[in-house]
Formats: C-alpha cells, sequence, structure tokens
C-alpha cells in the first residue's frame, strides 16, 4: 500500500507534474491522480495536497488530494 504524505506545491512542471515539499523533510515528483485530473481540479503552487507515495521510489508520487 501506499505511503500517503502531505505537503506544499513549491513549483509546477510540464506535463502536468508538480515539485511537491513534504513539510520541509524533502521534496518529491507528483503528477495528478486520476480524481483530481477527471474532476478538473487546478493545483497551484502553494496550494497545502496529500501525496502518495510510490513503494519502489519514495522520491515519486501521485497527489490524490487537495486541502
Amino acid at each position: 500500500m501506499d505511503a500517503v504524505a502531505e505537503g506544499t506545491v513549491v513549483e509546477l512542471l510540464p506535463s502536468q507534474l508538480a515539485k511537491v515539499d513534504l513539510d520541509g523533510r524533502h521534496h518529491v515528483i507528483a503528477h495528478l491522480g486520476d480524481t483530481v485530473h477527471r474532476n478538473y481540479i487546478r493545483v497551484l503552487v502553494g496550494d497545502r495536497v496529500r501525496v502518495a507515495l510510490m513503494p519502489a521510489d519514495r522520491t515519486r508520487g501521485r497527489i490524490v488530494e487537495k486541502l
């Protein structure tokens, strides 16, 4: 099961990727999850988000919720 963490979007990257700061611990590169993308939820710099981290690579993740 994926680990879930909360963080702040610090940079928007091409191809619907975002750099997320996980509460000062480290940065991850995350893409928009299916429900976020399907419901046209826009993620901007400074937004608080919940990220599901990939089990194999903890530097990659999926944005599953905008807080």
